[in-house]
């Protein structure tokens, strides 16, 4: 039937056409029917021209493969160019993969990514992947650069055919919702329901319920993503499985968003769809959702819980199991993952069925195909459940079929295999190898076993369990009586880890903060275990040396409250209570507490000098000065901040000397003192330079930007704030570069080039926002003053689309912008100044 299909090698154009719905109105029935006929003759045409096999065709969509990428990109610009006199505009997308061709047609994620390149186009472009750009001449190529699809699937880079401008493509820029294991399959019932759901103007919390196992998480992900577009402040997932304490909620969500002070007052009245997932385990903070939906007008949350969280307007959305196809579809993809000849047969369906078509058991069963036939699975499967469902008669049915078919699945494990799955349960958030040998007396064979029978994940360097599993190894491991100690052991190795980490945080290595990041649900229960057994000296131990990495990180409401719950428990006067009180005096000052700030800082300095820890006291010295200068008092504020750069030097830490110097230099200026100011910051670029501090370099580079801003040295401003933003880019520090996007646009604003100026301080503050801070007093006065001079300049439609455009941005793109940015004319501009010199 499909032998006429392209087989190998091919490559895959999708076509839609843009706006139809708006077009039928605007053209009338007969004439849209009459364009859309034409359309449709001249794809035909031009793809026949090229060798095109047409696949398939719904509605006004193509589906159509070719031999090779020439061809397919001949065909793409022979049919747009046909099509452009006529009202009809095509997006278009090309892929090239390797698909399965059956009987039915082509099988895999080719297909899948085809069509998800072209949705994310408008009409009249031609996109196309990595993998078809290179077989074909990238002259002809425009490069977008890397893309997220609403398939949740890894970063793509996406090309343009032609040199046509469009709109930034509709993927996933604003989220953070996970690369997902394996393609999207089946649902499409509850898919269409659940958006149906959310579109409905009476709906802002959408619950998804049911047992574990039932593929909640992944179809609320899918969810998400294909809502996307119509949320313009994004999508963020926040994941609750590890979580245990409700009050973290609301912290947690506001890591994943972005929120420096509070969540309701970072959302407001932004377009925002928030997903918190697995929220039975916090289901106390309820009340928390409830209120931020009352606070935020436009914000819609979807959760996916075991049970409902009871508030007021909340729909309820039960996950029903597969329909049979869709379990069969499953088992089959899953058994490939495995055995890629596997073919199924009837055993397959009465294993679904016996599974009452749960996707994660369906999974654990489909994992076993490499091992056994699909009717020694069904004779198995046929041995165990009957037994199983019978008991524990307090859980649904369908939960007693997952847990027997998790049971199953272990009881076919060796015994060293369930030893290991039971300690692999003490991880909370999953773990690296390293960390598994040490804690769990772990090896890489044992773990890849698990993995290959689903009962362990794999990703990146990550092992994690699904939380369903690590609910029965848990309870594995409370049977082996060796819980005890296995968590001791935990709490030990990260206790050492955040300890190694310390120094390196101190430096503010970006390394060891991302590394206790992918670490912290570890953290957090290491310190609930040392919190529950009375272990103070191991809590206050471990808050105060995780206290720069809570800060770096900006878990400022989490570790105030973890540092402050050590300082109670354990008041001995020790190094460890030193360290955690300076944490403590960071934390308060970042939250506005500017009185608590001082006092920690304060006790802190006492018991440094007590303990003849002099970078201990310089440290305390600064965040006393710091609290003082937030509070207004700049001018008391500075001969206490000359000391710490004092203490700093006796000390030896040139690091820390920059850092205090940095701030010396920031109180000078604020209270009128500009020469000294300068001079502070051309001897930081000096000193930053010396040491190989790029961090320091760029910031210097920064201000320094600004004093040549001022004196109409435009040519030099733009140069330094270039180098930068270049700096602070490849360092990964997006505040940075937001903060420097906006000093250049205040230079590019008085260099005449206003529309460049108003995209780029638009990206500043939308980058900003994204990271979650606070536009500083003196950035926000600067931008004030930068958007006044481009008003002068832009008329008010052009500096809102300007405006859009900047909003628009990823951080690569803006940076882009930024350092492509064509050279000012050596002619300097010595007008309008502007007072700001932050």
């Amino acid at each position: 039937m499909r032998r006429h299909l392209p087989s190998g090698t091919v490559t895959f154009l999708f076509t839609d056409v843009e706006g139809s719905t708006k077009l039928l109105h605007a053209l009338g029935a007969a004439e849209y029917a009459k364009a859309l006929a034409e359309h449709r003759r001249i794809l035909r045409e031009a793809f026949g021209a090229h060798g095109g096999v047409e696949v398939d065709t719904q509605g006004d969509a193509f589906f159509v493969a070719f031999a090779t990428a020439p061809d397919a990109l001949r065909a793409a610009a022979a049919a747009q160019n046909g099509l452009a006199p006529g009202p009809i505009r095509v997006r278009m997308g090309l892929h090239t993969g390797t698909p399965h061709l059956t009987e039915e047609g082509y099988v895999g994620v080719d297909v899948h990514r085809a069509a998800r390149i072209a949705a994310s186009g408008h009409g009249g472009q031609v996109l196309v992947s990595a993998s078809t750009a290179a077989l074909v001449t990238l002259d002809e190529l425009r490069d977008l650069g890397e893309h997220r699809l609403k398939d949740l699937s890894a970063p793509e880079r996406i090309f343009q055919f032609g040199a046509d401008q469009f709109p930034p493509l509709t993927t996933l820029h604003q989220t953070n919702l996970p690369i997902a294991a394996t393609p999207f399959m089946g649902r499409q019932k509850e898919l269409t329901d659940i958006l149906g759901l959310l579109s409905r103007d009476d709906v802002h919390l959408l619950t998804l319920s049911g047992p574990g196992g039932t593929g909640k998480t992944r179809l609320a992900l899918q969810a998400a993503a294909e809502l996307s577009s119509r949320y313009s402040h994004g999508v963020w997932w926040v994941p609750l499985a590890s979580l245990r304490d409700p009050d973290l909620v609301l912290a947690t969500a506001g890591q994943a968003i972005g929120a420096r002070n509070g969540v309701a007052g970072h959302i407001a009245d932004r377009s925002m769809l928030v997903l918190f997932d697995n929220f039975e385990q916090v289901v106390e903070a309820a009340g928390e959702v409830a209120g931020l939906l009352a606070a935020c007008p436009h914000l819609d949350v979807l959760v996916t819980s075991r049970e409902a969280l009871h508030i007021s307007g909340e729909q309820e959305y039960p996950v029903p199991p597969l329909v049979p196809d869709e379990g069969i579809d499953l088992f089959v993809a899953r058994a490939r993952a495995v055995k890629p000849g596997f073919a199924a047969d009837e055993a397959v369906s009465e294993i679904c069925r016996g599974l009452d078509q749960l996707p994660l058991a369906i999974e654990l069963a489909a994992a076993r195909v490499k091992a056994l036939s699909s009717a020694q699975i069904l004779a198995r499967l046929g041995q165990r459940l009957p037994l199983l469902t019978g008991g524990a008669r307090d859980l649904p049915e369908r939960q007693r079929t997952l847990r027997a078919a998790i049971e199953w699945s272990h009881d076919l494990l060796a015994p060293h295999e369930q030893r290991l799955f039971a300690r692999l349960a003490v991880f909370s958030g999953g773990c690296t190898l390293e960390t598994a040998e040490k804690v769990a007396d772990a090896d890489l064979d044992r773990l890849q076993s698990l993995v290959e029978k689903s009962l362990l994940r794999h990703r990146d360097d990550r092992f994690w369990m699904l939380e369903t599993i690590r609910e029965y190894a848990a309870e594995r491991l409370e049977a082996s009586g060796t819980g005890d100690e296995l968590r001791r052991r935990h709490a030990e190795r990260f206790l050492a880890l955040s300890e190694e980490a310390e120094p390196h945080l101190r430096r503010d290595s970006a390394e060891w903060a991302d590394r206790l990041e992918r670490e912290h649900d570890n953290l957090r229960a290491a310190l609930d275990w040392g919190e529950a057994t009375g272990e103070s000296e191991l809590v206050l131990r471990l808050a105060g040396a995780a206290s720069r990495f809570w800060y770096l990180k900006s878990h400022l409401t989490e570790g105030q409250r973890r540092l402050e719950s050590a300082l109670r428990a354990d008041r001995k006067q020790t190094a460890a209570r030193a360290k955690a009180l300076n944490g403590a005096a960071v934390m308060a000052l970042n939250m506005g507490d500017i009185a608590m700030a001082r006092l920690r800082a304060e006790d802190a300095l006492a018991l440094h000098r007590s303990l003849g820890d002099a970078w201990g006291a310089a440290y305390a010295t600064m965040m006393i000065s710091n609290a003082i200068g937030e509070g207004g008092d700049v001018a008391k504020a500075l001969p206490i901040l000359k000391e710490s750069v004092r203490l700093f030097g006796e000390v030896g830490d040139e690091l820390y000397v920059l850092i205090a110097s940095a701030n010396l230099a920031w109180v000078t200026g604020e209270i009128g003192d500009l020469k000294a100011e300068r001079a502070l910051h051309e001897e930081n670029l000096r000193r930053a330079r010396a040491l190989g501090n790029r961090r320091i370099e760029a910031g210097s580079l920064a201000q320094l930007a600004l004093f040549a801003r001022d004196e109409g040295q435009l040519q030099d401003a733009t140069t330094m704030l270039r180098e930068a933003i270049r700096i602070e880019h490849i360092l990964g520090n997006v505040l940075d570069v937001a903060v420097d996007l906006g000093r250049l646009a205040s230079v590019l604003a008085l260099a005449g080039r206003e529309g460049k100026a108003a995209e780029l301080l638009s990206s500043s503050e939308a980058l900003m926002e994204k990271v979650g801070a606070s536009v500083p007093f003196w950035a926000a006065r600067r931008n004030k003053e930068t958007l006044a001079t481009i008003r002068t300049q832009l008329d008010e439609a052009a500096a809102a689309e300007a405006s859009a455009r900047g909003r628009a941005l990823t951080v690569d793109e803006a940076v882009s912008i930024a350092l492509d940015a064509a050279e000012m004319s050596a002619t300097e501009t010595t007008g309008q100044r502007l007072a700001s010199t932050k």
